[in-house]
């Protein structure tokens, strides 16, 4: 019998480990739902989903009780004490692509003609050009800010329009879900706090968000918040696909490997402000040029590996 060379071993090594890993990461999909007039977490398999005992973010078990996927109602995927949304999160929304954008300046000053006695007005302007590519100043750190609970809504259920809104934007997103309660975390460590990710559609109402101080109603909006309908742990958070369709029409997509602050950075920078707790989310920011949706419209956040998040949109 040959002796066993020191690469076979290191390889045997590797092979063990690599088979480690991928145990210890594999994908798993749940799922909060009411059947029955009871509201759960499951385990979805395949076209089923089982119920489980416990608090997913702490200690649970599976039980024996199944349900078809199609006979229960799925909800927003937790109840989560805050939400939070990354404002400017992607290249492509922030500079929009190649093209550049300007901000025009204009002051006026006003003096008196000694001769004429009459005033004389000058005006002086000046312009900021945006340059295609580069990030603005003010997200070149991460700009979070927070949805009310009440705007969540689940999976097939309505967007709804309100009265005196005119410039409704879907916005596709990957939304992280916390996992353990949080405070102070490093980059390096700020994954250790995220069980899993999920879908979302950060609505916005374009008007009132560029007129109002706060963007308290044009973002959080009763239903502005469409979550689900799956949470998924154990897959590459940080190279997603995420595309939004719009009756059937895709409109966005782009990986998650092109936002400018990651997960871990976000998850980094609001735990060094607030305590983020088991079940919160954190809307990731959305890509690309966006556009309205009108009542009667169908609106799908597909992400690559986590699910298809679906809503229709009405009018109030």
């Amino acid at each position: 019998m040959k002796p066993i060379s020191m690469y076979q071993t290191m390889a045997a090594w590797v092979l063990i480990l690599a088979t480690s890993l991928l145990v210890h990461a594999e994908t798993k999909r749940y799922a909060r739902f009411e059947a029955g007039g009871i509201t759960s977490y499951g385990i979805v398999e395949k076209d089923q989903i089982r119920r489980i005992d416990g608090d997913l973010f702490g200690t649970w078990k599976p039980t024996d009780m199944t349900y078809p996927l199609n006979d229960v109602k799925l909800l927003v995927p937790t109840q989560p004490a805050n939400v939070f949304a990354m404002a400017g999160n992607y290249r492509s929304h922030v500079v929009k692509g190649a093209t550049p954008t300007s901000t025009v300046t204009t002051t006026t000053t006003v003096t008196i003609d000694p001769e004429k006695q009459q005033p004389v007005t000058t005006t002086s302007t000046t312009e900021t050009i945006a340059i295609p590519g580069v990030v603005p100043e003010k997200f070149r750190i991460p700009q979070p800010f927070l949805k009310p609970i009440s705007s969540l809504a689940p999976h097939l259920s309505d967007i709804i329009i309100p009265d005196g809104a005119t410039n409704v934007h879907y916005e596709a997103e990957l939304v992280v879900v916390i996992g353990r309660t949080a405070r102070n975390l490093s980059p390096e460590n700020a994954m250790d706090a995220v069980f899993g990710v999920t879908c979302g559609n950060d609505v916005s109402e374009r008007v009132w968000q560029k007129a109002d101080v706060q963007w308290w109603r044009a973002k959080g909006s009763d239903t502005f918040g469409p979550c689900g309908p799956f949470l998924v742990t154990g897959i590459d958070y940080h190279n997603l696909m995420v595309t939004l369709r719009l009756n059937g029409k895709e409109l966005q997509k782009e990986s998650t490997n092109q936002l400018i602050h990651d997960i871990p950075n976000c998850v980094s920078f609001i735990s060094k402000h607030t305590t983020l707790l088991p079940g919160d989310l954190i809307f990731m920011g959305t890509s690309g040029t966006t556009s309205a949706m009108k009542p009667g419209d169908r609106v799908e956040v597909d992400i690559e590996g986590v699910g298809v998040l679906q809503n229709n949109v009405v009018a109030e």
